[in-house]
Order: structure tokens, then sequence, then C-alpha cells
């Protein structure tokens, strides 16, 4: 299984029109947003996404009923609260913003997770702790590095990139 991952769009609409045309170009199965997606005019622009698209809220989303409204106008988006359980083939898979460091290390620390996903940082990391795969998936927006970027990641062989838009 292919997963697209993102995080931290802010508003910013034509790069999340990329980071959609990025993920349906390479056929992922699943995309997993991390948040901060900041108003709820930006989530009709998911509505492109050939795969289903699973979101937690980021520390920067606005009115959460809003967009909690916006994502329920399609059957193929889902948004969960501040973090969502995935299982993805044989995988289990933490998604959260991560604004919360202690609790976004204690999920990552108690190597009770294949995989941690993270946004917040801006900035995208890949590394392991223990046998937990840490994935920040750094940011489509591109405002703080001025790199617009999302991760795709293969479940069946584990191989992560860092791919930029």
């Amino acid at each position: 299984m292919l997963i697209g991952i993102m995080s931290d769009t802010h508003d910013n609409l034509p790069m999340v029109e990329e980071a959609v045309a990025k993920m349906n170009e390479e056929n992922v199965d699943l995309v997993l947003h991390a948040g901060d997606y900041v108003s709820g005019f930006v989530i009709p622009k998911f509505r492109g996404l050939k795969a289903r698209l699973i979101g937690v809220f980021g520390n920067n989303d606005g009115d959460h009923e809003l967009l909690k409204s916006r994502f329920s106008e399609n059957k193929n988006l889902e948004i969960h609260g501040s973090f969502a359980l995935v299982t993805a083939e044989h995988l289990k898979i933490a998604l959260l913003h991560g604004s919360e460091e202690e609790l976004l290390n204690a999920l990552i620390d108690c190597e009770g997770f294949d995989a941690v996903i993270h946004g917040h940082t801006h900035g995208p990391e890949i590394h392991r702790r223990g046998k937990t795969l840490v994935i920040g998936c750094g940011e489509v927006c591109g405002y703080l590095t001025g790199k617009s970027t999302i991760v795709l990641f293969d479940t069946d062989n584990l191989d992560v990139r860092i791919v930029e838009l």
C-alpha cells in the first residue's frame, strides 16, 4: 500500500492543488493529513483526491465545527480530533499534529506503534526510534522553510521518501 502524507497546508490553495495532483499522479491508496488546514475554505481542494483522506486537527486550525462540516461534504474525507489510530495493511500508525511535544515523544517512546506520523515542525524528518518509524512530513504551504513537501510511504517495504513539490 502506498500512503501519501502531508501536513501544514495553511490555506495555501495553489500548493494544496499541487499536493493533490502529486498524490493522484503517484496513485496513492490513502492520504494522511497531520493537521493545520487552518480555514474551512481549503477543504474542498481535497475533493480532487482519488484516494481516501484521513486527517487530524492541528494547533492552527480555526473553527473545528466548520472544518468537520466541510469534511462531511465528501465521503472520501474523514477528520478525527487531535489523534487518529490508522491501521494500514499490517501496520499500526499513530497520526497527530505534534504540537504537544511531550505527547508526541510519549507515543514514539512507548513503541506501541509501527509508525508515528506528525506535522507541526514544518521540517521533514524520517528516522527510527527503537522499533518505531517516525515521519515528520514537512509543510505543504512552504511558508517557513521555503520548500513544499509531502511524503510517500510504501507499507510493503517500509520505504519512505520526501517529495518536494
